[in-house]
């Protein structure tokens, strides 16, 4: 038995007129709009501006470049900080895997190895002594932002 439903193994009875609608219509990129703003991921509003990413980081960005509330102020005072101090496993493995890679291109180690030479291991060293030179940005809803060290994440 084919796969085409028949028992015979003629491919010549497979219906191919699906195919043909396809044929007809030829649409060039012109036809969806020539303005430069226009496309997947670009803001006719700014100029080389693509929305990627963090959207509340793309949001600041955006509001900067506007004129309106520059980036720098949107950071909140570490004494007025909302969120938890507790480190999310997302985090735990955007650091690490980004010390790791420091690590794995010659960046300082800055804890006692022990003669341990696998990155990932050492990384997970340096997060347990919180000796990771990395800082947490978390961004809010409003597009403000709150910075954590990692020796003040638990």
């Amino acid at each position: 038995m084919s796969d085409f439903g028949g028992d015979n193994d003629d491919v010549d009875n497979y219906d191919q007129d699906g195919f043909d609608d396809f044929e007809d219509e030829e649409q060039t990129f012109s036809d969806h709009g020539s303005d430069a703003g226009e496309g997947i991921g670009v803001n006719p509003d700014q100029d080389n501006f693509i929305s990627a990413g963090d959207p509340a980081a793309a949001a600041a960005a955006a509001a900067a470049a506007r004129g309106g509330v520059k980036i720098d102020e949107k950071k909140i005072p570490n004494d007025q900080r909302t969120t938890t101090p507790y480190m999310t496993k997302y985090e735990r493995a955007r650091l690490l895997g980004t010390r790791a890679l420091q690590i794995s291109m010659n960046a300082p180690v800055l804890v006692d190895t022990g003669g341990e030479t696998d990155p990932q291991k050492i990384a997970m060293k340096e997060l347990q002594e919180k000796k990771i030179p990395l800082v947490v940005r978390r961004y809010l809803p409003d597009g403000y932002y709150e910075d954590w060290t990692c020796d003040e994440l638990i």
